[in-house]
């Protein structure tokens, strides 16, 4: 079998066997197929798609290539949550706590910041001391003990996915719904999941910019997990404006611990509680969809879900007062308010200019070596459909560098639009697949 072969036949929109998937996974993985190579097939399936089977079969190349987790001597299903990313979206510390103080076991796997949505693990990195680089045993006697585990992925887990993750982040194939749906798909099976909630984001703040891509990806991972016997459900989210009023680390952190205790923003309380039902459900910690809501309710309504979150905190080296007290954690030495030059309805807020704007000032990274400021961010005052008058504060920027800053300012008072009429309320949660 020659590489070549299966790179002309992929672009010639063929469907390769199992075996000539995993020879291509394998050769890449060590070291017998070059990244020029590589890099044709991505290129190849990015334009030619990939079917069913194909993208069952790459995703469990990529998750066998390496080591997996077994989690089946702790008791209880074990269900994670993956966003598919956004700008202030900082749902897995609210919704992980909720189904773990349900009872749910969370492995919770996540990734850091690379273009405009932000990282799992670099906002829980701004809580002073907090660790993520666990050893595989602190993972397995955390997650014995409380039932939730935040890490990073190990060097060991679906190596193919990192390898080929980087080859297609320099090769313009990202956007590739079976590449994105197998790396997603690999490394969370990988880690001992039963089941999985997606939260598959659209529109200008996400990676998937038309409902139709989103519906595409949701239903291609849904479709994975079934093939492999895991329970998958997927929520298609709007990301045209931010989710809540905070973006950047240590920001999100306070917003996620304000949402917790009860009093966070509307929008991100009603999507963490619809994510925590589901997983609740598919924990069978709940007989029916609607008992999971009311339990998800109850265990913020009463704080256990923010409890939870403080023992995990102080279990993974943090500072759980700094949830309490926010001067504990990283903060800003600048404040730049940026306010409306009129009066009106603010029609829309794009959520990408305002997390490129937030990573200018050093929310976020452009290249993986990149370092961030965890104090850094962007306060929202308002949101989309809120009347305005003239000279109003429509957002702050938290900055500790002059870098940049008016350069960020200007994308920012540009992500904002105004209008004299009141627009239509858009829904936050579009559709559900699986």
């Amino acid at each position: 079998m020659r590489t070549v072969d299966l790179i002309q036949r992929k672009r010639d929109g063929e469907e390769l066997a199992p075996e000539e998937i995993e020879f291509l996974v394998e050769g890449y993985t060590n070291g017998d197929i070059p990244d020029y190579q590589m890099s044709s097939f991505l290129m190849a399936v990015y334009f030619s798609g990939m079917s069913d089977r194909e993208v069952s079969r790459l995703t469990e190349c990529m998750l066998r290539s390496g080591d997996t987790v077994d989690l089946s001597d702790i008791p209880g299903v074990k269900v994670d949550k993956h966003s598919t990313g956004g700008v202030g979206d900082k749902t897995s510390f609210i919704v992980a706590p909720l189904a773990a103080a349900a009872g749910v076991v969370v492995p919770m796997m996540s990734g850091r910041a690379l273009g405009h949505t932000g990282g799992t693990l670099d906002k829980l990195e701004s809580i002073p001391g907090f660790r993520t680089d666990l050893s595989a045993e602190e993972f397995h006697k955390q997650l014995s003990e409380l039932g939730l585990c935040f890490i990073g992925q190990t060097e060991h887990l679906a190596p193919a996915d990192r390898k080929l993750y980087a080859l297609r982040d320099v090769t313009a194939t990202v956007e590739s719904i079976p590449l994105i749906s197998s790396s997603i798909m690999s490394k969370k099976l990988a880690e001992g999941v039963d089941a999985l909630v997606l939260d598959v984001k659209v529109g200008s703040g996400a990676f998937m910019k038309k409902q139709v891509e989103a519906r595409r990806l949701a239903q291609t991972m849904v479709g994975i997990g079934r093939r492999m016997d895991k329970k998958v459900q997927a929520l298609i989210t709007d990301m045209n404006q931010p989710l809540g009023y905070a973006v950047g680390n240590a920001l999100e952190i306070m917003e996620a611990s304000q949402t917790l205790q009860n009093a966070g923003p509307t929008d991100l309380t009603k999507l963490s509680i619809e994510l925590a039902a589901r997983m609740i459900y598919l924990g069978k910690k709940a007989a029916s969809l609607d008992d999971a809501r009311r339990l998800a309710e109850k265990h913020l309504v009463e704080g256990s879900g923010y409890r939870k979150f403080k023992q995990v905190v102080t279990a993974q080296g943090g500072n759980a007062q700094a949830l309490d007290k926010f001067e504990l954690l990283p903060n800003a030495t600048g404040m730049r308010e940026i306010t409306s030059p009129r009066g009106g309805y603010v029609s829309s807020i794009d959520a990408e200019d305002i997390g490129v704007a937030s990573n200018m000032i050093g929310a976020g990274r452009d290249k993986k070596e990149d370092s961030i400021d965890p104090a850094v961010g962007i306060i929202l005052e308002v949101k989309t459909g809120e009347k305005v008058d003239a000279g109003s504060v429509l957002c702050r920027l938290y900055y500790t560098k002059e870098d940049r800053v008016d350069e960020a300012a200007d994308m920012v008072e540009d992500a904002f639009s105004l209008s004299p009429q009141k627009p239509e309320e858009r829904e936050l949660i579009l559709e559900v697949v699986g």
